[in-house]
């Protein structure tokens, strides 16, 4: 069981601060949402934002691509600092190659699933991925409520990766809280994002401990 606090939901004035505080919390992850704007209706960070924590931390860094043309963004955040880069499967009709150009910039490559996209879509490159996101709300906009049917999702992806003998890690991003993470965590996920539910209640130590109780 990992845990990923998003900056997203972070103190922007005081990041460096909040990631100390959760670094210091126990968190196992830090995770970066990218979003463009396009692909999602929200506007968030650069590279430059990986190259600022890669001194501040030691943690992974975990950056979740929303963006309509991950291809080319892919190098600038691994050069940045990235230790996982994850693409999502409906931004491009080549996610194949999204990978290998992942793999060939030397990070962990991840696809990432909207809630309304089948687990087929992805079936083919499951022996080539490090990390699967599973979403648990509908991307772009941290704060939003848990989708309780993607808990069952999580099941099948973990059901598929046991019947292949595969080893990529399952992540759950969204909505993600002490009423919901025991759901995703029997289900079979190991990384739990968590965002507001970190950060926006001012005792982010707590907030994560809380999320530990559930482990097993």
């Amino acid at each position: 069981m990992k845990i990923a606090p998003s900056i997203l939901s972070s103190d922007y004035v005081n990041m460096e601060r909040d990631i100390h505080v959760v670094e210091e919390a126990g968190a196992d992850v830090i995770h970066v949402d990218i979003m463009d704007g396009h692909f999602v209706p929200n506007l968030s960070f650069g590279p430059g934002i990986v190259s600022a924590l890669r001194p501040i931390t030691n943690l992974p860094l975990d950056v979740h691509l929303m963006v309509t043309d991950p291809d080319m963004w892919i190098e600038p955040f691994a050069k940045a600092g990235a230790d996982t880069i994850m693409a999502h499967v409906e931004a491009t009709p080549h996610i194949h190659r999204t990978l290998q150009l992942m793999k060939a910039s030397g990070v962990k490559a991840g696809i990432v699933v909207n809630p309304g996209t089948s687990l087929s879509t992805i079936d083919e490159l499951l022996p080539n991925v490090d990390q699967v996101l599973v979403m648990t709300v509908n991307p772009g906009f941290g704060g939003q409520k848990f989708l309780p049917e993607m808990a069952d999702k999580v099941r099948r992806l973990s059901d598929m990766r046991k019947a292949r003998g595969l080893q990529f890690d399952i992540e759950v991003d969204g909505g993600i809280s002490d009423q919901t993470i025991e759901s995703c965590l029997t289900a079979g996920a190991d990384i739990f994002v968590a965002g507001s539910y970190v950060f926006s209640k001012g005792e982010p130590a707590a907030q994560i401990a809380k999320l530990r109780a559930f482990e097993h």
